[in-house]
């Protein structure tokens, strides 16, 4: 195992923060960690081309340097789904091209904490989507679950097909928009439903910084 790769029950359910905090984390550990974010869309024009925030955090929080193009090799400037992005680009997002930037972070990291786009199921190139790309890298996975009205459901229904695919799920970690009661009977009732165990419950924090203290990384450390 070279990392982990960290997908969502949804598109902005906290996949980039959690990521931080997986980096950072396993940094703490000793290890050289890089974070990359193979496809992002939403992305802004600079003088030194299409640049996404979240792609920006990751290389931010890496404890060691790696290129933006490598970090993040497909940079669509439309906030809409990535395939379609891709279309109205002219361009198609390559597989080869992933597994080659991935394999080039991972020669010079301990580990890599890829981040997906969106959900396990979107599409990238045809009937190639977000599951195919981790398949293709290889990583066991971490699911974050944006706790709201609908998400034991769709917990459940992304952890299946996670472990159909064949990776390893190494644990899911629940990202709290709030505190409720409603939030905790559902975190309670995911504990019970799921077969993987809780990496962590992120309360609402005012930077992807404070991430790190909420989550447990051991399983990813295990060899």
């Amino acid at each position: 195992m070279a990392g982990v790769f960290v997908t969502g029950t949804d598109t902005e359910v906290g996949k980039t923060w959690v990521s931080v905090g997986l980096i950072q984390a396993l940094a703490n550990s000793g290890r050289r960690v890089v974070g990359m974010k193979p496809v992002a869309s939403g992305c802004q024009r600079t003088d030194l081309g299409l640049r996404n925030a979240d792609a920006l955090l990751l290389q931010q929080a890496s404890s060691v340097g790696a290129d933006y193009a490598t970090v993040n090799p497909f940079s669509f400037e439309p906030a809409i789904a990535p395939e379609a992005a891709a279309n109205m680009a002219g361009l198609a997002i390559e597989p080869g091209v992933i597994k080659d930037c991935f394999d080039q972070l991972a020669g010079f990291a301990d580990l890599v904490v890829v981040e997906g786009v969106g959900g396990w199921r979107v599409p990238l190139n045809g009937e190639y989507d977000v599951a195919s790309m981790a398949i293709d890298i290889g990583l066991p996975v971490v699911l974050v679950v944006g706790i709201r009205l609908g998400c034991i459901s769709h917990a459940r229904l992304s952890a299946e097909s996670i472990q159909s695919s064949g990776l390893p799920l190494l644990g899911w970690v629940a990202n709290c928009g709030s505190s409720t009661d409603a939030d905790q009977a559902s975190i309670e009732a995911l504990i019970k439903a799921m077969k993987a165990p809780c990496l962590g419950v992120v309360p609402r924090v005012a930077s992807p910084n404070e991430v790190a203290g909420y989550l447990t990384v051991d399983s990813i450390l295990l060899p």
